[in-house]
């Protein structure tokens, strides 16, 4: 028995047929089922997938939704509109499950690591800084660094950073942190020409 152990709560709109289908196996899917009435009911806030009949796909059109959007088809129809996934029938019940559950996880891990920070977008997947349509590559310490710095409630001094992110030992000579932030400072203002992303006081670094 599965039950929800992907922690993935599914809205349907679809034919009573496959809904039917679906509660016959529902203690086996893997995530929750539900049935809205309609689509005015916070389907962002309240879910993290929406899974669509061609029949009833029409009703998308008056709302923006931003969760992964799945359709369910036949061959012969067409769409026009754009989906994370298209499941085209016939297809067994346990292909269903494991395309939902693969596309919800497959998001989920996407959002998991892009990070807003001011006006740049920190992918830690593809370990990429980006600002409107510039980008540049990142190390994984580099990523960790921007992290900390972000996610900090104050500066953070050269030992912590050293001995934290680097994984040197406070001992060690400080201009080695100060050198791979130079690196890091130089590739911003190169790049985005942005020379306060990174700042530095007497307290420390800060972002």
């Amino acid at each position: 028995m599965h039950k929800n152990i992907y922690n993935i709560k599914a809205a349907f709109f679809c034919n009573e047929n496959l809904i039917k289908s679906l509660e016959e196996v529902k203690p086996f899917l893997g995530f929750d089922l539900n049935k809205p009435s309609n689509l005015n009911q916070e389907i962002d806030k309240n879910f993290d997938i929406l899974v669509v009949e061609s029949k009833r796909e029409k009703e998308l059109q008056f709302y923006n939704i931003e969760i992964p959007k799945v359709l369910v088809k036949t061959k012969t129809e067409k769409t026009k509109m754009k989906y994370d996934l298209v499941i085209t029938l016939p297809v067994s019940l346990s292909e269903l499950r494991q395309m939902i559950i693969n596309l919800s996880q497959k998001k989920k891990f996407e959002k998991n690591s892009l990070i807003k920070i001011k006006n740049y977008t920190l992918n830690k997947n593809e370990r990429i800084l980006i600002k409107d349509n510039k980008k540049i590559q990142v190390t994984e310490k580099e990523i960790f660094f921007i992290e900390t710095l972000f996610f900090s409630k104050k500066p953070l001094n050269k030992n912590f950073i050293l001995e934290k992110v680097w994984g040197y030992s406070t001992g060690t000579d400080t201009h080695t942190v100060e050198t791979h932030i130079y690196r890091l400072r130089q590739k911003i203002k190169n790049h985005f020409d942005d020379v306060n992303f990174i700042k530095h006081s007497e307290r420390g670094y800060s972002i």
